[in-house]
């Protein structure tokens, strides 16, 4: 007999949904496409598309598919939704290199990757790419220090995407911290 895997809060991050202009998606209508696709106690945060929900373990991937598929629908546009539950932002947080070294909290963002990049890819990154910049790569999670600023920096999604063929979404450490206290509530 399969057991069926428990509830849990779940932190999700579209990719390309903007306040105004292109890809505007109104958080209350954010709302009801992922309680229609099957997430409980829906929660959005900041206007930026990040929300957190609680559903089975098993289910997240395919709520955020689903929700992903009634925003084209509703919308027009197609984000990428980026699932982890509170554990593994949890985790993410903790095994951040920066942080450990005392890195200015303001200047840390990380990056979810919607998959596991290959090894040789991680590699080939180059880590001078960005002067004053630094980045590491640990699973599906890119952690930056940016302390000249992001709109300086040439660690960009379209950098990553393309050396890591997958697709990555980043969030400063602030809004990460605050969707984690969401989803432990």
């Amino acid at each position: 007999m399969q057991r069926s895997s428990p509830t849990a809060f779940h932190i999700a991050l579209l990719r390309g949904v903007n306040v105004g202009g292109k890809n505007k998606l109104p958080m209350a209508d954010l709302v009801q496409c992922v309680s229609a696709a099957g997430g409980a106690d829906v929660q959005t945060y900041i206007q930026s598309g990040n929300f957190v929900f609680a559903a089975k373990r098993s289910d997240a991937a395919r709520i955020a598919r689903l929700t992903s598929e009634r925003i084209a629908k509703r919308f027009g546009f197609q984000p990428v939704i980026v699932v982890r539950s509170a554990e593994e932002v949890r985790a993410a947080i903790d095994a951040n290199p920066f942080l450990k070294k005392g890195a200015d909290p303001d200047a840390v963002f990380l990056g979810f990757l919607a998959d596991l990049p290959e090894a040789s890819r991680v590699s080939g990154l180059d880590p001078r790419r960005s002067p004053g910049d630094s980045f590491q790569v640990l699973g599906r999670e890119i952690h930056l220090h940016l302390p000249n600023g992001v709109a300086k920096s040439k660690l960009t999604n379209a950098h990553f995407d393309s050396k890591l063929a997958t697709t990555s979404t980043f969030r400063n450490l602030r809004t990460v911290l605050k969707l984690l206290e969401m989803a432990q509530r």
